[in-house]
């Protein structure tokens, strides 16, 4: 049997997994108590897998098996992951003006052209980290 058959007949087994699947919406708050009510009983009068379609479209896992490749997968709620390599550009520039003020204090007096170093660090950071392949 294929879950993209949607006149497909549920078994009794299909229907208690719908209704653990509702169930655990309902403990994680995606559920109110009437909403739980409603459509659980449309699962227990349920006959097709196309019946069980409405109720969960607009839920994410946990689903019933017998729907897991039928419906789309909802869209992730995770944000997206954060770049290792990034750090390095982003912390370079500052450390290098910090770098370039103690040294035109200190070991320099007054040799202004030190402060294109912090400039010449951003163009380094930004062209090593901009041209990589398979980044987008």
């Amino acid at each position: 049997m294929t879950p993209d058959r949607p006149e497909f007949r549920l078994s009794d087994s299909d229907r208690q997994d719908a209704l653990d699947a509702l169930g655990e919406h309902m403990r994680t708050g995606r559920l109110d108590i009437d909403e739980y009510g409603e459509r659980s009983a449309k699962v227990t009068l349920a006959k097709t897998r196309g019946e069980l379609i409405s109720l969960f479209t607009d839920l994410p896992e946990p689903r019933p098996e017998v729907l897991r490749e039928h419906l789309p997968a909802p869209p992730s709620a995770r944000l997206p992951e954060r770049r290792r390599d990034g750090w390095l550009a982003s912390s370079a520039v500052p450390i290098a003006a910090v770098l370039a003020l103690v040294l035109f204090l200190t070991v320099l007096r007054g040799f202004w052209p030190v402060f294109l170093i912090p400039a010449a660090v951003a163009l380094l950071a930004g062209s090593a980290f901009a041209f990589r392949p398979g980044r987008r």
